[in-house]
C-alpha cells in the first residue's frame, strides 16, 4: 500500500489479516490481493484478442471490451481487489481417457457441483463479514462478470498466466479455480508472481486443434472448450475428427503443464469427480432427452449448455470412436428435433460406416428439411 499514516497501515494490516483468515476457514487454498491499476497490460492485449477475431461468436467480450479493460471501469471506487483460488486438481492425469473410445471425456472441472455455485457463496460469506468488520463496500465476481480474474490473479501473486494463457500456480500447477472481492477499503498488496514457465512448450504441442497461433495467444475458434461449450451452430468438419472422446471441455493444455507434479489432489468431495461423470458411455449419453439430460446433470455445469448442444458433441465422440456398436443409437439420432443433433448424427453415421452403406437411412434423407442438415447429407468425404 503506498503512502498512508502509521494508523491507516495498521488498519489496512488488520483487516488484511482478518480478511485472509476468512478466506482460509471458507477453505480456499490461496488468497492474495492486488491493486486495481495493476493490470495495465490487459487492455491492450483484449484489444488486440479481439480484433483478431479469437473471440469467436462470444459477441459479449466485444460487447463488454471497456469495462472488462480495467476494475475501475468496473467499478469506479474499487481500491483492493482480493483474489482468491480453490484447487480442484484430479488424483490422476485425465488424458488417460482418451484411450477408451467409446467412452466420454468431460473436462475435469465439470465432473462435479458447478464452481460458480460454490465459489459464489462462500465469497459472499467471507465479504459480508468483512464489509461488517471494515465498514466498505464490496462486491464479489465468479468468472461470468466483465472481470479479467488471470491477469488480476497474477498480479496478486496466485501464480502467473502460462503460454497456454491459463493461470500456473507452484504449489497447485493448472489446477485453480478463480474468484475475486472488490472493496472500497485499502488493503496490503501482495507481490505479483513472476512467469516460470521458461522454455517449456508442452502445453501448446499437448492442443490437439493448434489453437495456439503462439505462446500466450489463444485461437478460440479452434479450442474445442470453446467449440463444446460456447459455440452453438455446427462444428467445422475439419475439427471434428480432432475431438477425439472430448464432449465438454478440454484439459489436455492444462495436464501437459509440469509444474502439476507439485499439485495435490483436491480436497472437497464436491471438487473431485462423480463416479458417474468419471468415464460415461457414449450410447449411454446418446440416449439422454431433456428431462433426462437435466435430471443426470443437475447442479453440474454442463446443464448450462442444453441437451442439444451436449448430444451435438457427443455424436463427434461416437463418430471418432471406431465402435459399430454406436451406429444404431447414432441412428435413433437422425429422427431427432433438433437440427444441429440430426446433422452431426449424419456426419457419425458417416464416419462409422462410410458414406456408401448410409444408403439405408435414404427416408430419413429425403424427409429433411432443414439445410444445414441437408448439407451434411451432401458433405463429399
Amino acid at each position: 500500500m503506498a503512502g498512508g499514516s502509521t494508523g491507516s497501515r495498521a488498519r489496512a494490516e488488520k483487516l488484511t489479516a482478518f480478511l485472509k483468515a476468512e478466506a482460509e476457514r471458507q477453505g480456499f487454498d490461496l488468497c492474495r490481493i492486488t491493486l486495481p491499476d495493476r493490470i495495465p497490460e490487459a487492455a491492450a492485449r483484449l484489444r488486440a484478442f479481439i480484433a483478431a477475431g479469437y473471440h469467436g461468436t462470444m459477441d459479449w467480450m466485444p460487447e463488454t471490451e471497456e469495462r472488462r479493460a480495467s476494475p475501475l471501469n468496473l467499478w469506479r471506487e474499487v481500491r483492493s481487489i482480493v483474489m482468491l483460488g480453490l484447487n480442484y486438481g484430479p488424483d490422476h492425469d485425465p488424458r488417460v481417457l482418451q484411450e477408451k473410445k467409446d467412452r466420454a471425456h468431460v473436462s475435469v472441472y465439470a465432473r462435479n457441483r458447478d464452481y460458480h455455485d460454490i465459489i459464489k457463496g462462500r465469497l459472499k460469506e467471507i465479504a459480508t463479514r468483512f464489509a461488517a468488520r471494515a465498514g466498505a463496500d464490496v462486491k464479489v465476481f465468479v468468472d461470468t462478470a466483465p472481470v479479467m480474474e488471470k491477469p488480476l490473479a497474477a498480479a496478486a501473486g496466485l501464480g502467473w498466466q502460462g503460454k497456454h494463457t491459463n493461470l500456473v500456480s507452484r504449489d497447485f500447477g493448472s489446477w485453480l479455480f478463480l474468484g475475486s472481492i472488490f472493496t472500497t477499503e485499502a488493503l496490503v498488496p501482495d507481490e505479483p508472481e513472476t512467469d516460470h514457465c521458461g522454455r517449456c512448450h508442452a502445453c501448446l504441442d499437448a492442443c490437439p486443434t493448434n489453437a495456439f497461433p503462439a505462446p500466450y495467444r489463444i485461437d478460440a475458434r479452434r479450442c474445442i472448450s470453446y467449440l463444446t461449450i460456447e459455440h452453438k451452430g455446427p462444428i467445422d468438419p475439419d475439427l471434428r475428427p480432432l475431438f477425439g472422446n472430448r464432449i465438454y471441455g478440454c484439459d489436455d493444455c492444462l495436464a501437459a503443464c509440469p509444474w502439476n507434479k507439485f499439485a495435490v489432489t483436491a480436497r472437497e468431495a464436491k471438487l473431485r469427480a462423480r463416479e458417474d461423470l468419471q468415464e460415461p458411455e457414449i450410447a449411454e449419453l446418446l440416449r439422454l432427452d431433456d428431462p433426462s439430460f437435466r435430471a443426470f446433470f443437475s447442479g453440474s455445469p454442463v446443464k448450462r449448455i442444453g441437451r442439444d448442444r451436449f448430444i451435438r458433441n457427443v455424436l463427434i465422440a461416437a463418430g471418432n470412436s471406431g465402435r459399430a456398436a454406436l451406429v444404431d443409437p447414432v441412428a435413433q439420432c437422425l429422427e431427432d428435433p433438433s437440427p444441429v443433433v440430426r446433422g452431426m448424427a449424419v456426419w457419425a453415421l458417416r464416419r462409422l460406416i462410410g458414406p456408401s452403406a448410409t444408403s439405408r437411412f435414404e427416408a430419413q434423407r429425403m424427409s429433411e428439411q432443414d439445410a444445414s442438415v441437408i448439407e451434411e447429407w451432401e458433405r463429399p468425404e
